[in-house]
């Protein structure tokens, strides 16, 4: 029996000392447990209870009874309750990045942008200018400097050149320099970090660019392989023979008025690896075609004469013999070119892909019968403005069963576009007022057909656009 306390109560057989609460015993007869605080000896017990039965490991099999941890057995530390010993001890959490300036998130997410938003989404911040500042983002890309976006002012009023230390990150291999002079060019070359081996292409369009300047960036540029040149009137033929170089692969040269039947004889002798040769000038004879030797024969395969007034039937002869693998030929507004020149193309350049006969106004349904007969390889085609061309001319084009992509644009003489059999990828008959409602439905038989554009087409009426939409529903439809 236990004494009553102060106040009548029943008195424990044990007080509370040294913070030492007795608990009452358990009904599973594992006796009784204290509750401590710091670490109790044996000595400050003054009721010990009998030590507890000894209890297998727990298991997953068999956890701990609820009874056994409500009279204070506890696990080990660091063993997750009914896990077994060697069970591991989870740290603490591993921080991730927001996903906002998560790299691996944004290196993925930042492809479904054009070039001109992955400029806006560099000033974002510092993290995703780093992540987008990788050249894999700007491959394939250009980028156009003009003259007076080269230069900082000062406070004092001198000019600076900018920092191109943004482009250098970005890897960009070739650059279009607008309005430039022989001086910008040299600080260019001098500010680019770039600029000696890793610009692969130049392009330098209604420059003021001398003799001297354009020796000197090709001199000092010796990784430059693709030259464009446009609108530049102040170098002469003189400045190609001094500063071309046979490492040149791409060449183009446009509306420069110095250039004449001496610049392709500098350019047939100084570049036998090129590859690629674009030219518009009005003053190219069919002498300057005779200067191509067999030395662009084996390298060259894209040929562009555009507005050459001046070639005839016969530098078609001079190309054909001494450019034999052509892929790509384009003799757009070559206007004294004639059916027997294409006649002349289609039995020797059977290696042709691409044709181009715009705006020949006297190609007639003649020459597409030659082109139908001998060139079984060509997938483009394009005949803008060749104004002589009927729907008979567009009946020989019905065996050509490579024909993909097949340009009429402005051909009057075609009243109707007829179902022909053609399956080509592109139809332009924009422009053809001849083109009715009715001609135009038929289009919907080539099914292939994956962009139509019909510009200025009187017969095209909204009723129409909404046929093609169904009917045709992989196609762009160009109102």
């Amino acid at each position: 029996m236990s004494s009553p306390g102060v106040d009548g109560d029943p008195k424990p057989p044990c007080l509370p000392r040294n913070g030492l609460l007795k608990l009452p015993g358990q009904p599973n007869g594992l006796g009784a447990a204290s509750i401590t605080k710091g670490t109790p000896a044996a000595k400050n017990r003054p009721c010990q209870p009998p030590p507890p039965p000894t209890l297998p490991p727990p298991s997953l099999a068999s956890p701990l009874p609820r009874a056994a941890l409500a009279g204070g057995l506890c696990p080990p530390p660091g063993l997750p309750l009914g896990g077994p010993a060697s069970a591991p001890v989870p740290g603490p959490p591993v921080e991730r990045p927001p996903l906002a300036t998560d790299e691996k998130i944004l290196n993925g997410l930042f492809w479904y942008f054009s070039a001109c938003e992955k400029c806006v989404l560099a000033q974002v911040c510092k993290a995703w200018r780093r992540v987008l500042y990788q050249p894999k983002f700007w491959a394939g890309l250009t980028p156009v400097l003009h003259a007076k976006e080269l230069y900082n002012v000062l406070p004092s009023g001198e000019k600076e050149f900018v920092n191109l230390q943004g482009f250098a990150a970005r890897g960009f291999e070739g650059f279009c320099l607008v309005g430039v002079s022989d001086l910008d060019i040299c600080e260019f070359i001098d500010n680019y970090a770039l600029s000696k081996k890793g610009v692969k292409a130049m392009s330098l369009k209604r420059s003021t660019i001398t003799d001297a300047g354009l020796e000197v960036m090709l001199e000092q540029m010796q990784g430059v392989v693709r030259l464009e040149l446009s609108g530049c009137n102040d170098f002469t033929e003189a400045g190609l023979w001094s500063s071309l170089s046979a490492r040149i692969t791409s060449l183009s040269v446009s509306d420069c008025i110095n250039v004449a039947d001496d610049a392709i004889a500098a350019i047939s002798q100084l570049l036998p690896n090129l590859a690629e040769l674009s030219l518009q000038a009005y003053h190219v004879t069919d002498t300057a075609l005779a200067y191509f030797t067999a030395r662009q024969g084996h390298s060259t395969h894209t040929l562009r004469l555009l507005s050459c007034w001046e070639i005839t039937n016969h530098g078609v002869v001079n190309v054909v013999h001494s450019l034999p693998n052509l892929t790509a030929l384009s003799l757009s507004g070559c206007s004294k070119v004639t059916d027997d020149g294409v006649e002349l193309v289609a039995e020797n350049l059977r290696k042709l892909r691409s044709l181009d006969l715009s705006w020949c106004p006297r190609i007639t349904d003649m020459a597409l019968e030659y082109v139908a007969c001998d060139l079984h390889r060509l997938e483009e085609l394009v005949l803008d403005r060749c104004v002589r061309i009927t729907d008979t001319g567009l009946s020989y084009l019905s065996t050509m069963s490579s024909l993909r992509s097949l340009y009429l644009r402005w051909c009057c003489q075609v009243p109707a576009f007829p179902a022909l059999g053609l399956s080509p990828a592109v139809g332009s008959p924009a422009g053809c007022p001849l083109l009715t409602t009715t001609g135009l439905s038929g289009l919907v038989q080539l099914q292939e057909l994956e962009e139509l554009e019909l510009t200025n087409c009187p017969g095209a009426t909204p009723e129409l656009f909404k046929y093609f939409s169904q009917h045709l529903p992989r196609c762009l439809v160009i109102e």
